[in-house]
């Protein structure tokens, strides 16, 4: 004979308790991160205040760095924390302050990330596009302060931003979706995370990337998530054709194909790709998905033969390169500080220090 406990336990086995339970915990799980949100901007709001008062006290009364010592000294005696009132930390307080100060359209991004990504963006980039590129990058892709730290000795906004990249997305896609396209295509790759060496396979390459697949997504950027690998594809008269790999994006919300080629571009892996956006347009994309776009990802390219190559074709297509090691080349490079002028900045602002000494 069933009692009212077993009733009770098979009813908790239920689908709809299943339901009820993922619901809870997601409401819970989505209160701790506003929570951890609403911390971590009030945490920036007394930052930068703390900065900017010291700044503006030192300048006032004539004080040099003895106010700092006296007051993180009697900040931790009185509110206690172990590193958040460290001399160390108000002097960081004080140079986020001075950094940002003369920027309104960064000040509320900063608020809106934490502490120790805002040390490293503001200690080791001093170009305000690139602050500005890095702090978005965290805000919407929730980088780690060691993932930022990765990010940016990979050099990820000199080859997202500033590099000349190859497409024809201007004459295949409208205006706003052409801009929002190129922003999120990179011209170098660095896939040093699948720890290949040159020469490699393409198979290789292609079963590398599935298997560090998040680590590919990191470097791919915001919005793109996995959805296979040869992907196939049969068009109306029975032809099988297999995609590489094949992701979506949710911010262009569209399909994005990806061929991998070891060697050089050739024009023919253009016209292979236009085919497959043909496929996935009338095949596959939803009615109300943007039109897909692909990207060929090659170890070389002539810049001139794929600007040949792209002309006169309709459907979106980029051409890029991907790295295996962490060497980018010249023209990237050049773009960057040289240690020597690291250096100049580096000791402007020690001075900078030692004059309120």
């Amino acid at each position: 004979m069933q009692t009212s406990k077993d009733v009770e336990v098979a009813s908790f086995s239920d689908f709809r308790y299943k339901q009820f339970f993922e619901i809870a915990k997601s409401k819970v799980l989505s209160a701790r991160i506003q929570a951890a949100k609403s911390v971590c901007h009030e945490q920036m709001k007394l930052y930068w205040w703390l900065g900017k008062h010291i700044a503006q006290t030192q300048e006032k009364n004539g004080w040099g760095k003895s106010v700092v010592d006296s007051l993180s000294k009697d900040l931790k005696k009185t509110v206690g924390g172990k590193f958040g009132f460290s001399v160390q930390n108000l002097w960081y307080m004080r140079q986020f302050y001075q950094e940002y100060k003369d920027y309104p359209n960064l000040q509320q991004l900063v608020g809106e990330i934490p502490w120790g990504q805002n040390l490293v963006i503001f200690s080791k980039i001093k170009d305000i596009a690139a602050r500005e590129y890095y702090l978005n990058a965290v805000k919407q892709m929730g980088w780690t302060r060691n993932t930022l730290t990765i990010q940016i000795k990979a050099q990820v906004y000199e080859r997202h931003i500033l590099a000349q990249k190859q497409h024809n997305f201007e004459q295949a896609l409208p205006e706003h979706l052409a801009e929002q396209a190129d922003r999120a295509m990179k011209d170098i790759y660095m896939l040093d995370m699948l720890g290949l060496t040159k020469p490699v396979l393409e198979n290789q390459l292609e079963a590398g990337m599935v298997n560090k697949i998040k680590d590919v997504m990191l470097e791919m950027g915001y919005g793109f998530t996995f959805v296979g690998q040869q992907y196939r594809l049969v068009s109306a008269s029975g032809t099988e054709s297999f995609i590489d790999l094949l992701f979506f994006n949710r911010r262009l919300k569209c399909l994005f194909a990806m061929e991998l080629k070891s060697g050089r571009f050739k024009p023919e892996y253009a016209g292979k790709m236009n085919y497959y956006l043909n496929l996935l347009d009338d095949l596959v994309k939803e009615e109300w998905e943007n039109p897909s776009i692909g990207l060929v990802l090659c170890a070389e390219r002539d810049h001139i033969d794929v600007e040949y190559t792209l002309r006169g074709i309709n459907k979106p297509i980029g051409v890029a390169e991907f790295r295996l090691t962490k060497d980018l080349p010249d023209e990237l490079t050049e773009k960057l500080p040289n240690a020597q002028k690291i250096r100049s900045e580096i000791l402007r602002e020690l001075g900078e220090i030692d004059s309120l000494m």
